[in-house]
């Protein structure tokens, strides 16, 4: 039996899978937790990387490796392979004016032309005009610009910081890939190259950028010290083209990830340009394209209400099921932490539709998985009016796992919703990747389908979603 192991490096934790090459199947598994917040010191993504690999009992039986990372986090190096200041998460609006100001400066339609979308917040881009502002010490120090799994791939191989690495801190041996690349709002998956003005007039200057490999490319061996040496390490993904591959999805499939953040995301086989900014034109991790919508507001709203309620996932489930679709017209816009889209970086939650008999923790629990779901409804009809025509519609993440929400995500949706076995599909999907680079092709693995659901559509839930929208808006 040939092992590989799939990395995935997301917000919250580092988890490792090792798994059979032919079949996709789980071998073992381990995990470790990452440190909260939107700012962190990327060593401890290493640190918990080594601890989630022994977690999963080494790596002396491997024969391949790639690392998944969450996207669009900047990393900055000084010239000795330093981190200049904590990364900047994907999840940091901070930079919200810096992503207004490059739009100004350059244009919506010039940004989606150029770099397949226009930056909100998360994008790179943005991290790298707000440090030129407000940290320009930090700024002027910066000699490369890497993301985490970026990152990671490097620490693998055993380059670094002089006394920390055993090659060094040779950033020319920085790489990427093509899907995470196209989250920077500096790399065109249209053309597949760099855009150094783009760079250029988010930082400043021209910093020193990581290769981006193909697909299938080797990104080198490991040589960091603690891990078994030359073991071949894959070019890595983003975390949605990760999960991609760990789905198997193809042309036609959409899949809603509902995790710390939320996401719709579909395979398409040419570039999507959305000038409006809704639509993020990423890059696949397999060669074709991945459009996707993104909110910031997703499983952790089920947590609040849960917590203001006083029930754990099961008991919110149960109360949302007792009530009926529309929550008697409660509902609750779930901006608890601004949003990415719509583009509302500084907005906070509300709730609307209360009379002194609609006030129930029935209708409380409903409308907060209504609301959560009629923001990703919202970014599936974007994608829709690109013309992709949905064929399969997946549904994962941790809240994918409640009683509650496939069933009311099809009433919303109005669309049959499958729910594959939970897993760890980003590292999973890292995992079919590294086997891809020793067969030459990506394996066929089963997907196993937990549940479908198929519910009559409720479009009153998302009427009123509107128009609570738009009257927040005003």
């Amino acid at each position: 039996m040939t092992l590989v192991a799939g990395v995935d490096s997301s917000t919250q934790s580092c988890k490792v899978v090792v798994v059979d090459a032919e079949t996709g199947a789980i071998v073992r598994e381990g995990r470790a937790p990452h440190p909260d917040g939107t700012s962190v010191d990327p060593t401890a993504w290493w640190d918990a990387l080594l601890a989630a690999i022994a977690d999963a009992g080494g790596l002396d039986d491997v024969a391949a490796i790639a690392v998944a990372g969450q996207q669009h986090g900047m990393v900055a190096l000084d010239a000795d392979g330093r981190v200049v200041r904590d990364a900047l998460l994907w999840n940091d609006t901070r930079s919200a004016a810096a992503a207004a100001a490059l739009i100004d400066e350059v244009g919506a339609e010039e940004y989606a032309r150029r770099a397949g979308s226009v930056p909100v917040a998360s994008f790179t881009a943005t991290k790298l005009r707000w440090l030129r502002d407000h940290e320009p010490d930090s700024a002027g120090r910066v000699a490369a610009v890497c993301l985490p799994h970026d990152w990671l791939t490097w620490r693998l191989r055993g380059f670094g910081p002089a006394g920390e690495s055993t090659h060094g801190p040779k950033l020319a041996e920085l790489t990427t890939d093509r899907s995470d690349a196209s989250g920077t709002a500096y790399w065109s998956p249209s053309t597949g190259h760099y855009d150094l003005e783009l760079l250029e007039r988010a930082l400043g200057r021209r910093v020193r950028l990581p290769r981006v490999l193909g697909p299938l490319e080797r990104a080198g061996v490991t040589g960091a010290r603690g891990i078994p040496l030359g073991i071949p390490i894959g070019s890595g993904a983003g975390d949605n083209a990760a999960a991609a591959l760990g789905l198997g999805a193809s042309a036609g499939d959409v899949v809603i990830s509902i995790g710390t953040s939320g996401t719709v995301f579909a395979v398409a086989s040419e570039p999507v340009l959305d000038a409006s900014g809704t639509v993020a034109g990423f890059a696949s991790a397999d060669g074709a394209f991945l459009p996707l919508v993104a909110t910031l507001n997703a499983a952790r709203v089920l947590d609040a209400v849960a917590r203001l309620l006083g029930v754990d996932h099961d008991g919110l489930a149960e109360l949302a099921l007792a009530a009926s679709p529309g929550a008697d017209g409660v509902v609750l816009l779930p901006y608890f932490e601004g949003e990415r889209t719509p583009n509302l970086p500084d907005a906070t939650a509300s709730l609307s539709g209360l009379t002194l008999a609609s006030t129930t923790r029935e209708n409380l629990a409903r409308a907060a998985i209504e609301g959560m779901l009629c923001g990703l409804a919202d970014g599936l009809d974007a994608i829709v009016r690109h013309g992709l025509e949905p064929r399969r519609l997946l549904l994962v993440g941790g809240a994918a796992r409640s009683a509650a929400v496939p069933a009311i995500a099809s009433e919303v949706l109005g669309l049959p919703v499958d729910v594959p076995d939970p897993g760890e599909y980003v590292a999973r999907g890292a995992a079919r990747q590294a086997a891809g680079m020793l067969a030459g092709a990506l394996p066929e693995w089963p997907l196993t389908v937990h549940a479908s659901v198929e519910h009559p559509p409720q479009p009153h839930v998302r009427a009123a979603y509107m128009s609570a929208y738009q009257r927040h808006t005003r």
